[in-house]
């Protein structure tokens, strides 16, 4: 038993180290520049090239995350529907107030409720960005700079210094010659590595010219975004139905 223990202590120090180094080799500092005019441009050409005046005229978006989780998004009135296993949250993105429900069946405890829209609001902060990021450049609290990368081409770093659910992250797009982005590496809070690179791929384009990436390959692993709906794309809504209706009714202000 005690040789049993001796080895299992040497196979998971060996494992540990080996973690360390590839988590030194891999890790990349992040990159040092300031805001300027010319990041600016180049954040709107950015966006420019994925349709962001289509996308600013998007009302709904319908998703499937590669969780499992699953969105209905109702932009206009910052209204989102969030899925997932047996629950169902929907939250007014704004005040993060909402209706939840687990079973069909309203929750009613205040404790299990606020548990539930927490973490509504945090898998929808985190998964709307790798739908949007790139219309995201410009929220407020973030700041952009021009990065010169290895091969002399030019990289947007977007710093969002304050606000979302976590402050100080930074991303580096990497973009193609028509400045769409073709990839971003991440120095953020979550991942302890920094610079790690993840693909923006599989571009599609949807209604009036929005494109969205629907694959983000990396370290093995894909993000994926599918059943990828817009408006009129969404049988509901094609159909001329809302269907958030009657949580609109209790979570939206009364218009005087």
């Amino acid at each position: 038993m005690k040789k049993f223990i001796r080895w299992a202590v040497i196979v998971l120090g060996s494992l540990l180290a080996l973690l360390l180094i590839a988590g030194a080799l891999l890790h990349q500092p992040r990159p040092e520049s300031g805001p300027s005019p010319a990041a600016d441009a180049l954040a709107r050409h950015m966006q420019h090239a994925i349709g962001v005046e289509a996308w600013r005229g998007v009302r709904w978006v319908n998703w499937t995350f590669r969780t499992g989780t699953r969105y209905l998004w109702d932009k206009e009135n910052d209204l989102v529907e969030v899925q997932w296993g047996d629950h169902r949250v929907v939250l007014h993105t704004p005040t993060r107030s909402g209706i939840a429900y687990s079973d069909g069946r309203e929750v009613t405890d205040e404790a299990t409720k606020a548990a539930l829209l927490d973490k509504a609001w945090e898998q929808f902060a985190n998964d709307s960005f790798w739908l949007i990021a790139p219309f995201k450049a410009f929220d407020p609290g973030t700041q952009r700079s021009v990065v010169t990368l290895g091969d002399g081409s030019k990289g947007l770093l977007v710093e969002y210094l304050r606000g979302g659910v976590t402050p100080g992250d930074a991303y580096l797009w990497l973009l193609d010659e028509d400045d769409r982005p073709r990839a971003w590496q991440m120095w953020v809070s979550i991942l302890p590595i920094g610079g790690l690179t993840f693909s923006w791929e599989n571009w599609q384009t949807f209604g009036a010219g929005v494109q969205i990436a629907q694959d983000h390959r990396g370290l093995g692993v894909n993000v994926t975004i599918r059943d990828l709906q817009l408006d009129e794309g969404i049988p509901a809504i094609a159909a001329g139905e809302n269907p958030l209706s009657a949580e609109a009714a209790r979570l939206l202000p009364v218009s005087e």
